[in-house]
């Protein structure tokens, strides 16, 4: 529509002039010396909703992180859309590989380069300049909620007894998350799928203290050999997992099911090409949109251990460590499967080394029926902007609160994701496209125009 246009094409520069205002607040979650930049970036996350036209907009506190509350409430008997975001950001490791400053915004080819330019800091953004726009021109059709986190990249763990606390306060029709991507830039996609997460870190202790390789090479055990063969046996030829019981709750879907997976728009060539690989890897018998959609993984995130400094120390470490993260699909139970790999891992281990396992963060996988209104909604929306009717897919992420939604909120979710696969989230040098992030503006408020109207036909 014609005003949208208008209205987005006279804010261009400040919208990113304020969006590169944000992204330059450092807001890791993961590291503690940055606790003072999730509260900055709350306020301006406030802030930023009270100047687009919200009724009230306030900080919460929790054990952890801030949650951003804020609200425009027109009529408590129009439909409410509650739209969820969050503000913290992955760590920038390793530095050296960033080719400009990560926390100071740049645009090259088109493509905002900066950490949190995509996730989640353009896109949540996107929602707070619709909003913005719909309010100044007059055209929101109903009511809005805020909710924005900043823990998501640490497993959200305070915002689930947010949610149960303030149920009534977070009440909708409908939840919007733009955390998701879309398979081409010129062909939208919706994901109506998201797998879930176990994530857990191992430590192998050998001897006491670090000792003299020469002296004591093959008499004693070395934590990094032994957890380096470990982890290898956490898969066989076929590279399928071998922990017991992992695939017991795993829906196989079916042929028809397959095939229909597969009609998305997919070059391998061009996907390896882009990721610089002579051939890709994984589960036998799958494809790769099919691994990367509806089959389990288990990868090593960071491994580390004796002596990684300039030159030589001939040592055997007393202790190797690991990350690992495993995805799961929807049925498989994040907590059961934490349990499954701890019990495995430990009993894998040999007598000369003792094996902790730490269980972190987790969820549960999240599917999206694409018969809801709010599903109509955003396929004619982004059918409207991008001139293409957009596909249902299915994505490999998991943003693990998703599934809490649905559980404490009693409320579905619809994930309208506007990043690309090159954005290189969570890598050094994110990125996300200026005219992505300006479509998408375009697209939501069409979203909340047409949501109103499917909402009030399915009554």
């Amino acid at each position: 529509m014609q005003y949208i246009k208008d209205y987005i094409e006279n804010n261009k520069q400040r919208f990113l002039d304020e969006l590169f205002d944000f992204i330059r607040i450092p807001s890791i979650s993961s590291l503690s010396n940055h606790k003072p930049d999730m509260y900055r970036a709350a306020e301006y996350w406030k802030k930023t909703l009270l100047d687009a036209g919200a009724d009230k907009a306030e900080i919460f506190e929790t054990e952890g992180n801030p949650i951003v509350f804020g609200e425009k409430i027109l009529d408590v008997n129009l439909p409410t859309v509650l739209v969820y975001g969050h503000m913290d950001v992955m760590p920038v490791d390793p530095l050296n590989l960033w080719h400009s400053e990560p926390f100071e915004p740049v645009i090259r080819d088109g493509k905002i380069f900066a950490r949190g330019a995509d996730d989640d800091k353009g896109q949540s953004f996107i929602h707070a300049k619709a909003f913005e726009l719909m309010t100044r021109t007059n055209t929101l059709p109903c009511n809005v909620k805020f909710m924005i986190e900043g823990e998501e990249e640490v497993g959200s763990s305070n915002l689930t007894p947010f949610c149960q606390k303030y149920k009534e306060m977070l009440k909708a029709d409908i939840i919007l998350v733009s955390d998701t991507g879309m398979i081409a830039q010129d062909i939208p996609s919706i994901t109506v799928g998201l797998r879930g997460l176990s994530y857990v870190e191992v430590e192998v202790t050998g001897p006491k203290r670090d000792l003299h390789s020469g002296l004591f090479g093959g008499a004693v055990a070395n934590p990094i050999n032994i957890l380096a063969k470990m982890i290898a046996s956490l898969k066989d030829e076929n590279n399928r997992i071998t922990i017991p019981g992992f695939y017991d709750d795993v829906l196989n879907l079916s042929d028809a099911e397959r095939q229909e997976l597969n009609k998305a728009p997919f070059n391998l060539d061009e996907y390896k090409a882009a990721l610089d690989l002579k051939d890709v890897e994984g589960e036998n018998g799958y494809s790769t949109i099919e691994r990367v959609g509806i089959r389990p993984t288990l990868d090593v995130n960071g491994i580390w251990g004796g002596y990684i400094g300039e030159g030589a120390k001939t040592v055997i470490p007393s202790k190797a460590f690991a990350k690992i993260s495993m995805r799961l699909v929807p049925n498989q139970d994040n907590e059961k499967i934490s349990q499954l790999f701890k019990k495995h891992f430990e009993s894998i281990a040999p007598d000369s080394v003792k094996v902790e396992v730490k269980i972190h963060h987790g969820g549960q996988g999240y599917g999206c029926p694409i018969d809801l209104p709010a599903y109509r909604a955003a396929e004619r929306a982004y059918t409207e902007t991008f001139n293409k009717k957009p596909i249902p897919t299915k994505s490999g992420g998991s943003i693990p609160i998703i599934a809490a939604f649905e559980k404490i909120l009693e409320t579905k979710t619809m994930l309208m994701g506007f990043g690309l696969e090159s954005d290189a989230i969570h890598s050094p040098n994110e990125n996300f496209p200026v005219d992505l992030f300006f479509k998408g503006i375009e697209t939501i408020p069409l979203f909340y125009k047409y949501f109103v109207e499917y909402f009030n036909n399915s009554k």
